[in-house]
């Protein structure tokens, strides 16, 4: 790994260098263990412990196949998606690679009695596999986390649409919690010069998930204008999003649950601003029964804010503890979007105000290639800026988990592979200058 670093490091480094590193038989990797998905048994989810289950350990660098890429990860981050994979929940994921192992030989791989996670990275292309063209090694990249076959006509007027969807490190083994990991080539995108390797792996996933579920048509087509409801402005997720409205000229309307969150979004450029924790909204009288009383308060807070108008748009993603408000405080023919229930799957909602009001909910996941590409240009442009609030080394993997599992964490939390030290990987220094109170705006709170 020392050779491959120090070429990565070396401004005299070519394509026909890269091509020519030997690669290890192993790398470090950030994985869970097949036989350890019963041990959280009994535990209530608030009580599992992403320290006790993630490992860091020396695994086998896999074979490369057809359409594929081995990149060395430089840096990677932490999602929930990786959360929810080292507390075993909502299921074990072994399940998702037993799953795909059975759909071809070459998929094969993926069924191993561990699992390497991560779905990001910033890093620099060691190898590619026959048919791919677009890369060589020495290419310095993102990953979008999409992994696609493509061999149904399903997907081919949105690959989202694929029969044979996954999330690679989630639902796909070798991920970027790693040294190495294994990507399909159209995975990969130009990792933005202006940032650091770590600054460059953050927005990946949650980037890609705001521009689909709020910009691209396949969701809610946000134009110039639109209020915009955004639930967890400042988190990892709804700190896209709250870029995403203003940049597009829409007003967000950012719900956030501190004074420090609700400084954030001000220093994002919101001025919309609800601290729900300080209102102290209680949507639920009690585990079974909502208050509709609680949706009007709210409702009449966000006309306050937008001078009389109800919003456009609802950015949802806690769930079942905030969509029967979404949906009430939605305007007539509005739109919820959903891409998460972190607050629970079972959504309840007055069907009256979504019928009679001729409102719509639209579901998305992720995002296609197209739509990350265009949210991963969005930041190489400086239009949108990484939310990164801390990093960790890769041996501290599950303490930067147990952060965002136990929300004590800011935007996005970084996670750092092969790169010695938080900084590198920059290239041009005169776009970073332009955009660096932006860039750590999440690291300076």
């Amino acid at each position: 790994m020392k050779e491959i670093l120090d070429a990565i490091q070396s401004a005299d480094s070519t394509p026909a260098d890269f091509a020519a590193l030997p690669l290890p038989e192993s790398y470090r990797a950030v994985t869970v263990h097949k036989d350890e998905t019963g041990m959280f048994a009994g535990l209530e989810t608030k009580d599992k412990d992403p320290r006790k289950s993630l490992h860091v350990e020396q695994v086998p660098v896999p074979e490369l196949g057809p359409g594929e890429a081995l990149v060395a990860v430089m840096a990677s981050s932490v999602n929930y998606n990786s959360v929810w994979t080292s507390i075993f929940e909502p299921l074990a994921t072994f399940g998702f690679l037993e799953r795909y192992g059975r759909l071809s030989e070459l998929t094969r791989r993926h069924d191993l009695p561990y699992h390497v996670i991560g779905s990001d990275l910033a890093g620099v292309v060691l190898r590619t596999g026959p048919g791919v063209n677009a890369w060589r090694p020495g290419d310095e990249v993102v990953a979008h986390c999409l992994s696609v076959e493509l061999e149904s006509s399903d997907g081919h007027n949105d690959t989202m649409l694929d029969p044979e969807q996954r999330i690679w490190g989630f639902e796909t083994n070798f991920g970027g919690l790693a040294e190495i990991a294994l990507v399909k080539s159209n995975q990969l995108m130009p990792k933005p010069g202006h940032l650091s390797w770590e600054e460059a792996a953050a927005p990946g996933l949650v980037n890609s998930t705001a521009y689909r579920q709020l910009v691209s048509r396949n969701g809610a087509a946000m134009k110039q204008g639109d209020n915009v409801l955004i639930w967890g402005a400042s988190g990892g997720l709804g700190s896209y999003a709250t870029q995403f409205a203003l940049a597009g000229g829409a007003t967000p309307i950012c719900v956030v649950s501190s004074d420090l969150k609700a400084d954030i979004c001000r220093s994002m450029g919101a001025e919309a601003i609800i601290d729900r924790s300080a209102e102290d909204y209680r949507f639920w009288r009690d585990e079974h029964h909502q208050d509709p009383s609680e949706w009007k308060r709210f409702g009449k807070r966000i006309r306050e804010l937008t001078g009389g108008e109800d919003v456009d748009i609802v950015f949802e993603h806690p769930g079942r503890e905030t969509f029967g408000a979404s949906v009430y405080v939605t305007r007539k023919g509005g739109t919820i979007v959903t891409c998460a229930s972190t607050s629970g799957y079972n959504h309840e909602y007055d069907n009256r105000y979504l019928w009679m009001s001729l409102k719509r909910i639209v579901g998305s996941h992720f995002a296609n290639y197209r739509e990350a590409w265009e949210a991963n240009r969005l930041v190489a442009k400086g239009k949108i800026h990484p939310t990164l609030s801390r990093v960790y080394a890769l041996e501290e993997t599950g303490q930067a988990a147990y952060d965002v599992h136990r929300n004590l964490h800011q935007g996005k939390v970084g996670v750092l592979a092969l790169a010695p030290g938080e900084g590198l990987g920059v290239r041009d220094e005169e776009m970073r200058a332009q955009h660096l109170d932006a860039i750590n705006r999440f690291r300076n709170v």
